[in-house]
């Protein structure tokens, strides 16, 4: 488990726009599932976060290449539903969609965990100080506990699957050789190109 700090952010809006909000505070928390019914899964995190006031979303570890991936997805979220921006209804779809580097609700859920055994990595949010969330504050404390009791511990060197990373962002060889980064530079550029291309 790894703590994303409160940060803020040195972008700034137009004239029209309101000021960036500060990255919520948030936790990811890294483990191994086994999900035999994925929707009672989702209902068990859904009941978290209702008790917790945290937003909670699932990923598959495969397909995060860094924590800073999901700082910057969950930043850029806040910022969606500040500037009443976002495409989706809840906060923990709208960072799916900037972590997924995509509009579309149902191609991004396959960033998301599916039924079977798996690496995971599960967020933990506070938004309770993002306008227009309309959440209260959270607990990500007893959030983190929550979720850990449907974790098992993982290998903490275990990284991203390159391979699947570079289907599911359809980055080809021409694109890597270009870039000065790596595989993780190329994805995080997807996810702050999805605001751009609003």
């Amino acid at each position: 488990m790894s703590d994303g700090d409160r940060g803020s952010s040195d972008d700034v809006g137009g004239d029209d726009d309101p000021p960036d909000p500060q990255t919520p505070s948030h936790r990811l928390v890294r483990g191994t599932v086994v999900i035999d019914d994925l929707d009672s899964f989702l209902f068990r995190l859904d009941e978290i976060a209702a008790e917790t006031g945290a937003v909670v979303q699932a990923f598959d570890a495969d397909l995060v290449v860094s924590d800073d991936h999901l700082r910057a997805a969950t930043h850029l979220a806040a910022r969606a539903i500040a500037r009443g921006e976002a495409v989706a209804r809840d906060p923990g779809v709208e960072i799916l969609l900037y972590a997924a580097g995509r509009r579309q609700i149902d191609r991004a859920l396959t960033l998301g965990v599916a039924e079977g055994e798996q690496r995971a990595v599960v967020l933990a949010a506070d938004f309770g100080e993002v306008a227009g969330a309309d959440r209260p504050a959270a607990d990500l404390g007893a959030t983190v506990a929550a979720i850990e009791e449907l974790t098992a511990a993982a290998d903490a060197t275990a990284q991203f699957d390159a391979e699947r990373v570079r289907e599911f962002y359809g980055v080809s060889d021409a694109e890597l050789a270009a870039t000065a980064g790596g595989l993780e530079d190329v994805v995080r550029e997807r996810v702050a190109l999805l605001d751009v291309e609003k």
